[in-house]
């Protein structure tokens, strides 16, 4: 079970996931009570260079707003929806993750690989599992939107996705993260594992 921890704030958030095990990191640029400047994610993300990929997560950026993310960031993965990910002139090598949210006509080819959300990111909101487990049999799917500690064990069974990912979910209070929800949650993922 592939798990990334996303809305990246403090360096102690950084660090519980690493300890915890997780196989990436999320930092957003994108509106939010989680959002960083590239510089700040650039210092946050730098225990986790060559451990584990760092994830830029945008919504609706500007081609300047990316080209600044990729020069003083440099994401190892950028997470967008696919209309922004349509538009947007991307590196050829950089690994994309790209969000497809529920409620919308999935695409009728799908990416190797995409972020199955809800229609909001970050609101804690958990998506259409049924939807998704019917999605995800056509990409691997990374199942997100709503998880925590409580429900991913039910989501991975009722899902079966490729990995999951969690943010409001692991949190004390919105936009800190809890060291000990985020040990808490990837133990429930991996014990479905």
């Amino acid at each position: 079970m592939w798990i990334k921890i996303c809305g990246m704030t403090t360096p102690t958030a950084v660090a519980a996931a690493l300890r915890a095990g997780a196989d990436a990191l999320g930092f957003v640029f994108a509106e939010s009570v989680r959002r960083v400047t590239p510089q700040m994610a650039a210092q946050l993300a730098s225990p986790a260079r060559g451990r584990v990929p760092c994830v830029a997560v945008i919504r609706l950026a500007t081609q300047q707003e990316l080209d600044c993310i990729l020069a003083d960031f440099a994401p190892d993965v950028l997470q967008a929806d696919l209309s922004d990910l349509a538009r947007l002139a991307l590196p050829r090598e950089l690994e994309v993750l790209a969000v497809v949210r529920a409620g919308h006509a999935p695409p009728a080819s799908p990416p190797a690989r995409v972020l199955f959300e809800g229609p909001v990111s970050g609101t804690g909101v958990p998506c259409d599992w049924t939807s998704a487990r019917a999605f995800g049999e056509r990409t691997e799917l990374v199942l997100a939107g709503g998880l925590n500690a409580a429900n991913v064990a039910a989501a991975i069974r009722a899902v079966r996705p490729f990995g999951v990912d969690v943010s409001s979910g692991v949190e004390e209070r919105p936009g800190i993260k809890s060291a000990l929800e985020i040990a808490r949650f990837v133990q429930a993922a991996r014990q479905e594992e």
